[in-house]
């Protein structure tokens, strides 16, 4: 498994924002002064004296917070504007393409990464589609960069896999299995069998990309990322996990509040969304903006995510405000966009709060991002300024890759 380091180019500037409103998510919110320099958070409190040297940035008492976290996007594998010829989120020739990996289909150049900066986003989990019951191993990875290798955060961070109607219609409609809900469970039943006889196996020279995927699931090194909707699929998703052993984490759970005791009792996180759509199909009927706040009253760890493109990664903070109007807790719902998915993507040590020693990933906001008035005005990823927003053009101005 592959992990960025720190620093792999020239160390970034030290750099002090003076006179925020400092949001940093675990820990009360306070004014005062955030540093950072060679890529990670080095001081930040209400009394900290800036050091010699560093640039600063004076807030005026603007809102300073981490990055943004989306766990479930495909961002560069579904590009902006280019129709089919940049859609390359399923692999739909075989039911199990567990070997395939989001990683090799990114495009860094495609427009959604730089709306990404626009919204205060800094982290992606970039996932292949759902027209597979198991679709292939996702990404983790930075929305600013000259190429993939310099944007990677983890790699693999989960196994995509799909129940319900994607999969029922993509193979039903070739007249192949699965045609049903029970031919998905049994096509997932069969590839985990054979990868406890792989994982059995004396000959180590026998590789196959789909078994050691599902091997590394097994072993429980990256998540099994269950795309459900409906209640039923859910209790598919609980059933399989307790069958073979893996962590389960619940991408859509769009019916997870009819399960939300259960859910909670087993510490099964759920990625709700996007939450912006209409119910245009059968699985969609519960959708509902006020779901998030009823599995996070349940006790149910949630984070909100917009699966770009279907929702525009830059309202990833809008979804958050509009849940809070319907139910969900203030705290609850910007956790649910910062620390919670850094957990989900085991990234939790360097992202999704201000910290010392966390990485410089910061957004300085012109005022409450859960106020659809504010915009983020600088983005820094590493402690490099991405990007910045121009009053005198009304437009974002993203630095140069590389």
């Amino acid at each position: 498994m592959a992990t960025s380091p720190r620093g792999k180019s020239a160390p970034a500037p030290l750099t002090a924002v003076v006179n925020a409103h400092v949001v940093p998510i675990d820990g009360d919110p306070f004014d005062g002064t955030v540093v950072f320099g060679g890529g990670t958070i080095t001081a930040l409190g209400a009394d900290v004296k800036v050091p010699d040297g560093a640039a600063v940035i004076d807030a005026e008492g603007k809102w300073l917070l981490p990055g943004f976290v989306d766990a479930h996007v495909h961002l560069g594998t579904h590009e902006e504007g280019e129709g089919s010829a940049g859609d390359d989120t399923n692999e739909m020739t075989d039911p199990n393409t567990a070997g395939v990996r989001a990683l090799d289909a990114i495009n860094p150049y495609d427009p959604g990464f730089d709306d990404a900066l626009a919204g205060g986003v800094t982290t992606v989990n970039v996932n292949p589609g759902s027209g597979n019951p198991i679709g292939g191993l996702a990404v983790a990875i930075h929305t600013h960069g000259r190429y993939i290798e310099e944007m990677l955060l983890r790699s693999p961070s989960g196994l995509k896999s799909a129940l319900g109607e994607n999969p029922k219609r993509v193979y039903g409609d070739k007249k192949q299995t699965p045609s049903t809900r029970l031919g998905t469970a049994m096509v997932i039943r069969k590839a985990f069998m054979e990868a406890q006889n792989y994982m059995g196996k004396a000959d180590e020279n026998a590789r196959d990309p789909r078994l050691e995927a599902l091997a590394m699931v097994l072993r429980r090194e990256i998540p099994w990322r269950q795309h459900a909707h409906r209640a039923d699929d859910i209790a598919t998703a609980i059933r399989l996990a307790d069958e073979f052993g893996y962590d389960l984490v619940l991408d859509h759970g769009t019916e997870a509040h009819l399960l939300a005791d259960v859910l909670a009792e087993r510490g099964t996180p759920v990625l709700i969304g996007p939450l912006f759509t209409t119910k245009s199909k059968v699985e969609l009927r519960g959708r509902s903006i006020a779901n998030p706040g009823k599995l996070a009253a349940a006790g149910v760890e949630i984070s909100i995510i917009t699966d770009h493109p279907v929702i525009p990664i830059n309202f990833l903070v809008h979804q958050a405000t509009f849940a809070i109007k319907e139910g969900l807790d203030r705290e609850t719902a910007l956790r649910s966009i910062t620390i919670n998915p850094a957990k989900v993507l085991g990234l939790a040590e360097r992202l999704g709060s201000l910290a010392v020693g966390k990485d410089a990933d910061v957004v300085l906001w012109s005022g409450d991002p859960l106020d659809v008035m504010q915009r983020a005005l600088q983005v820094f990823i590493g402690g490099r300024e991405v990007y910045r927003y121009d009053p005198t053009t009304r437009s974002g101005v993203v630095a140069a890759r590389g």
